[in-house]
């Protein structure tokens, strides 16, 4: 019989809080703001997606005003975990890139955890993991869809 649908959406959410608690840890061992983690990531899954990472699209991401955004890559630059660098296209737009120094401080700590987690992906068959990623892919867009909307 399957699991309650209510009993699942509270599975996500203790799953949600525990990956929270673990990259609020690795923040706190660091010395990084909440939202400095939270930045990096975002900034991690770009490069992986082979997209551009501006302060502007940084700033919407994290709903954080220019000035905001400015203090958090300085921190962030400050730190060794990002690098600015000048568009070659277009000289006034900046990028911003994760340094290799951030990502292997990355990798020592969420590593084993990432291990642990694709070795138990390895254990579903194709049309499982199929079904994960639907439901993935659903649960955030109930997010999206639930997400208050700036009103006119």
């Amino acid at each position: 019989m399957a699991e309650d649908p209510l009993a699942t959406v509270h599975r996500l959410r203790a799953l949600v809080v525990e990956l929270h608690l673990f990259g609020a840890e690795f923040a706190r061992i660091h010395g990084l703001h909440a939202t400095d983690l939270r930045a990096l990531i975002y900034l991690l899954d770009a490069e992986r997606g082979g997209r551009t990472a501006t302060p502007t699209w940084l700033g919407e991401r994290l709903h954080l005003n220019s000035a905001s955004v400015t203090a958090l890559v300085d921190r962030l630059e400050k730190a060794g975990h990002v690098r600015r660098e000048r568009d070659h296209q277009d000289r006034r737009k900046v990028l911003i890139h994760v340094t290799p120094e951030a990502v292997q401080l990355g990798w020592s700590f969420f590593g084993p955890v990432i291990e642990n987690a694709t070795t138990a992906i390895g254990a579903y068959s194709e049309r499982q993991l199929n079904a994960i990623h639907r439901f993935l892919t659903d649960m955030q867009q109930s997010i999206d869809d639930a997400r208050p909307r700036a009103t006119d």
